[in-house]
């Protein structure tokens, strides 16, 4: 398991009808900041401060097609004008099980991305999948570090 230190970000919160919400600036709109959403905003915080990753190359919340099905991810990072490494974030009281792999690994069948990442901002893991192969890692990959 790999442990996130989500560092400080001043979220710009506001309430509308009766409805929390948070700016994400990486879609530069205000969203429904519901438990999940918080977790998926100080992850994106953190691959941005922390790991250095490019804003302009992730993407939050857009569709794939899985077959007939529509399904909807939650980030997903490029890399050299390809998806690279994908992020499937839950509320922090979902536990992070093998319904929730299947999920991102089903999503990879139409993304073909090298890096799969799991959180519920509590509990995260990773894994690279290279030749076939998955190999859980310890730490998320740095942006830079790889071609």
């Amino acid at each position: 398991m790999i442990r996130l230190s989500f560092p400080a970000y001043n979220y710009k919160i506001k309430t509308e009808q009766g409805k929390e919400l948070i700016f994400d600036e990486c879609r530069k709109q205000w969203v429904t900041l519901t438990p999940e959403e918080w977790v998926r905003q100080n992850v994106l915080q953190y691959l941005v401060q922390t790991l250095q990753y490019p804003p302009s190359l992730i993407a939050v919340e857009k569709e794939i097609n899985l077959g007939e099905l529509r399904k909807r991810f939650d980030i997903v990072v490029y890399k050299n004008a390809n998806p690279w490494l994908m992020v499937e974030c839950k509320e922090m009281n979902v536990p992070l099980n093998e319904s929730v792999i299947r999920q991102i690994l089903n999503y990879n069948i139409a993304l073909q991305v090298e890096y799969l990442v799991v959180t519920n901002g509590n509990a995260t893991y990773a894994l690279q999948i290279a030749d076939g192969d998955a190999v859980w890692l310890e730490d998320l990959p740095e942006y830079n570090a790889y071609p």
